[in-house]
């Protein structure tokens, strides 16, 4: 573990077991987001999603708008932003083979 904690250790600080801190680490986990944080904070890290989110450049205001919208109206808005997307393909030039 990347902390310098053994799954024993760690199991320890979040108060559950080894085989539970084992199945976390498997490859085809899906912990809930409790669950991460509390393994977190026990191995004396944090998650701050807030910075990462705006270091892609990730509109949060068209996001909460795109939320208020029913699922059927935001299949709709997808499936137009798709067909768009489509279209300005058809019309792009296709790129040019480079020549050595």
């Amino acid at each position: 573990m990347r902390a310098g904690l053994t799954q024993a250790e760690l199991a320890r600080r979040m108060g559950t077991t080894q085989s539970a801190v084992a199945r976390l680490e498997a490859a085809n986990s899906n912990p809930r987001m409790a669950t991460l944080e509390l393994a977190l904070r026990a191995s004396g890290n944090e998650l701050d999603l807030r910075s990462r989110v705006a270091k892609l450049g990730v509109d949060e205001a068209q996001i909460r708008e795109r939320l208020k919208l029913t699922p059927a109206a935001r299949l709709a808005a997808f499936e137009a932003s798709a067909a768009r997307t489509r279209q300005l393909l058809a019309k792009a030039k296709p790129p040019r083979a480079r020549t050595a």
